[in-house]
C-alpha cells in the first residue's frame, strides 16, 4: 500500500483552478490517476477535450458541466461520468467548488482547432 499526501510541489494553479495531484504514476499507481481541484466562486476551466473518461465527485459546491453543448448540473454528494474525447467546459455555480477527479493514467488535453496534446501535470 502506498499512502499520498498533499504537496505544494504537486500543485499547479491555473485560471481555471488549482490541482493538486494526489495517486499518480509518479507516486507508485499504476492504472489511475487522482487530483483534487479547487475553483473560485467565478471559476470556469477552458473548453477542451481530455482523451481518457474522467470522474469528477463533488464535495462543496455545484458546476455546470456542458458536454457537446449541452450542460448539467452537478452538486456535492453526486459524480459525473465525462466520456473521453467529448467537448467540455466547467464553470462553477455554487461555490467555491472541491471536487475529486479520478482517471486513467496517460490522459491529455487538447482544446479545439490545435492538434497539440497539452499535459496535465496534477495527473503525472
Amino acid at each position: 500500500m502506498i499512502v499520498i499526501s498533499e504537496t505544494e510541489d504537486r500543485t499547479t494553479t491555473t485560471p481555471g483552478g488549482v490541482m493538486t495531484a494526489l495517486a499518480g504514476p509518479s507516486q507508485g499507481s499504476t492504472e489511475l490517476s487522482t487530483w483534487r481541484v479547487r475553483m473560485a466562486p467565478d471559476g470556469h476551466g477552458p473548453v477542451h477535450t481530455i482523451d481518457r473518461e474522467q470522474v469528477w465527485m463533488l464535495l462543496t459546491g455545484s458546476v455546470s458541466i456542458t458536454v457537446d453543448g449541452t450542460a448539467r448540473t452537478v452538486s456535492s454528494g453526486q459524480a459525473a461520468v465525462l466520456p473521453a474525447g467529448v467537448v467540455r467546459q466547467i464553470t462553477v455555480d455554487e461555490g467555491p467548488v472541491e471536487a475529486l477527479v479520478c482517471m486513467p493514467i496517460g490522459g491529455q488535453a487538447f482544446v479545439p482547432g490545435n492538434d497539440e496534446p497539452r499535459q496535465l501535470p496534477w495527473a503525472q
